[in-house]
């Protein structure tokens, strides 16, 4: 696998409004009104897939395998929120993305993340096989 397209410095950018799906007080009524701290974490991703999905060579993907991220301001309903995370290591298949995120008004979040870059059909037949492994199912 070549990965020679991948560079330094590729940027992606996801955005969401804040509404009733994404907010805290849908996963748990005692919550607040605000963009939840999962949901936050999963733009800064999709984020970093965006910045170099256009990068890879046919038949590969790139997967989230670890996600550091500070929640450091609220977002009300109605508001959007725009991540955007930048390749900023590349070690073989491993790339390090540092990312941000702000509302209308200020930051609210920033972090570090890691993707690997992997092969889809690979991967898929690795799924497969464990679950056929807990159905009983035997591989050709």
């Amino acid at each position: 696998m070549k990965l020679n397209a991948l560079r330094i410095g590729l940027t992606g950018v996801a955005q969401a409004v804040v509404n009733d799906e994404n907010a805290a007080d849908h996963f748990a009524p005692d919550m607040v009104p605000a963009f939840a701290t999962p949901m936050l974490l999963s733009l800064m991703d999709n984020a970093a897939h965006e910045a170099v999905k256009n990068h890879l060579p046919e038949g590969y993907v790139s997967v989230g395998t670890r996600l550091s991220i500070s929640h450091v301001a609220a977002t009300p309903k109605g508001m959007q929120v725009t991540a955007r995370a930048t390749l900023v290591e590349i070690h073989r298949n491993r790339l390090i993305f540092e990312a941000e995120a702000f509302d209308e008004v200020e930051k609210v979040g920033e972090g570090r993340l890691e993707r690997f870059v992997i092969n889809r059909d690979s991967f898929l037949k690795k799924l497969e096989s464990k679950l056929n492994s807990i159905r009983g199912v035997v591989a050709e």
